[in-house]
């Protein structure tokens, strides 16, 4: 049985459904255990199509599918309309629809999943945040594609879903000094132990501030650590610590019903 994490913020938006899936619930079996719906891993293709499929019919969708694109850590956000070939993934970071009962979503294992709903207007997105495309305007990028289908930020409800803790991720001092040229401010999202040791980078909080600038009407955050919750999430970062040769990945989805 699927029980994906949900907002009661975008829960509480009319003609809208969504969830934070965890690994739980689907046919994979070993390191991807069990509803892994990577097609990016080494998992069995059959597992994966049905993981996906049982997300897509948990939430309605009139297809058998979720739509996802190749991410690549951009700041590129599309609007789609409908089913994408899985042969086909376009290269892009966010997705955007107003189209009744097509499923969106985004695919991690670390980084930070945020849905986006207007219930006015009838729309909604998924958006992969990772420290990268959250440095380069992921989320601007979806909330202006947002605004070409009729969305208003004012309007536009976002929930910010499981990702790494700052506990958890360690990263060099060439990856704090990047965020220290675009704005001395980010250093607010950098702490270490002890003088000697290697910062460590809060994500979501990060996420969240590049948010709170964008005028929306409400932000949720409930971001339990991919990391440190091995029986509900995939981590990318863990598999690496366990020196495993693959790991899968968790699913965030959208529909306007």
């Amino acid at each position: 049985m699927l029980e994906p994490f949900t907002a009661d913020s975008l829960t509480n938006v009319p003609g809208i459904r969504h969830g934070f899936f965890t690994r739980l619930g689907g046919t994979s079996r070993g390191l991807y255990q069990s509803l892994n719906c990577g097609a990016g891993s080494d998992d069995d293709r059959v597992c994966i199509i049905q993981n996906r499929t049982r997300v897509a019919q948990h939430l309605g969708s009139v297809h058998d599918d979720v739509v996802t694109l190749y991410q690549v850590h951009s700041a590129d956000a599309l609007v789609v309309d409908e089913p994408v070939p899985r042969e086909a993934l376009p290269k892009a970071d966010a997705l955007v629809t107003a189209k009744r009962g097509l499923v969106i979503g985004v695919l991690t294992a670390d980084c930070t999943p945020v849905l986006f709903a207007d219930g006015k207007a009838g729309v909604v997105a998924a958006a992969h945040a990772g420290w990268r495309g959250a440095l380069d305007g992921v989320l601007e990028s979806t909330v202006r594609t947002m605004e070409t289908l009729g969305a208003r930020p004012a309007d536009i409800r976002a929930a910010v879903g499981p990702c790494i803790s700052q506990r958890a991720y360690e990263v060099g001092p060439e990856f704090e000094a990047e965020f220290l040229a675009r704005d001395p401010a980010n250093a607010k999202f950098f702490v270490r132990k002890n003088r000697d040791s290697k910062p460590h980078f809060d994500l979501p909080g990060f996420v969240n501030h590049k948010l709170q600038v964008l005028g929306l009407a409400t932000i949720e955050n409930f971001a339990p650590c991919t990391y440190e919750n091995e029986s509900l999430f995939f981590s990318y970062r863990r598999s690496q610590h366990k020196k495993q040769p693959d790991y899968g990945r968790q699913i965030s989805a959208i529909v306007v019903t």
